[in-house]
């Protein structure tokens, strides 16, 4: 009895040892993978277009630097910040700096910009009448609901002629801020991404560029009125969180994005609908 229970008191000593060994190399490294760079999953919250589309075109370059990038796509304006505020993604890209404002002052988001990416020209469009004049008298005009968008539309207007504003200066003005409206246009606000649909019932809608294009329009041609690009206040950009926008992976995302290929990426495939921004 004794012999057998020296030899299995042996048997798993040897077990012990060999299982330490084995702990030993796979601390260290030493396996079939060692000296292997490791991957980091970055997840990124975007628009359809055209955020996701310039996100999937970096993913290569991404990958050579150990950088696995998952692309989200929203087709609203709400759910990319909380779900980065609740850190269910590490950063997001579809929005501008007067949105983000916005968002983080009234919702208690603590979201920051990390860098400037493109500008999509928000503008006017119209089934109905091929230029402002044809506007009628009580015309119905489509904006969107959130405060820095309508403030866009509504300045717009303002540079137009067609209604005057307290201040044809603040982006955020509201329908509250008109003191004329001598067509007596029936401005009804919207969120942002049912506007395309409303190509049908409104005289005009103001449509953010993104939802443009995936409504096959493009800003450059297709709208009646549109804003400058030049000193544009409303660049895209790349937004994390306070806690992580110094991350190695997030910087170098936004490194990615500011490449001359993607530069050449954004000029070549939207003509003109999207711009890259100008630091």
């Amino acid at each position: 009895m004794k012999k057998w229970s020296f030899a299995l008191l042996s048997l798993m000593l040897i077990a012990v040892l060999a299982a330490c060994g084995n702990n030993k190399d796979a601390d260290s490294g030493a396996d079939n993978s060692a000296g292997a760079p490791r991957t980091v999953e970055l997840k990124v919250g975007a628009s359809p277009t055209p955020h996701a589309e310039i996100l999937e075109s970096i993913k290569p370059e991404l990958e050579a630097q150990g950088i696995r990038l998952q692309v989200v796509t929203f087709n609203d304006y709400v759910q990319p910040n909380q779900q980065l505020a609740d850190k269910k993604l590490d950063a997001n890209f579809f929005q501008h700096q007067p949105y983000l404002d916005t968002e983080n002052k009234e919702r208690g988001f603590n979201l920051v910009s990390v860098t400037p990416v493109h500008v999509e020209p928000f503008g006017g469009y119209s089934k109905k009448i091929k230029s402002l004049d044809e506007l009628a008298d009580g015309a119905k005009v489509a904006i969107p609901n959130d405060p820095s968008n309508g403030g866009r539309a509504l300045l717009l207007l303002a540079k137009e002629g067609v209604i005057t504003l307290k201040d044809n200066t603040n982006i955020t003005s509201t329908i509250q801020d008109i003191t004329a409206n001598p067509k007596n246009l029936d401005i009804i606000e919207l969120d942002a991404a049912m506007m395309p649909r409303q190509l049908d019932e409104a005289d005009l809608v103001f449509i953010n560029a993104n939802y443009a294009l995936e409504a096959n329009l493009n800003p450059a041609n297709d709208a009646l009125l549109i804003e400058d690009l030049q000193g544009n206040p409303y660049a895209n950009i790349l937004v994390s969180r306070e806690d992580n926008k110094d991350a190695d992976a997030i910087q170098k995302l936004a490194a990615a994005l500011h490449s001359e290929e993607v530069k050449t990426f954004i000029k070549e495939r939207y003509k003109g609908a999207v711009e890259p921004a100008t630091e």
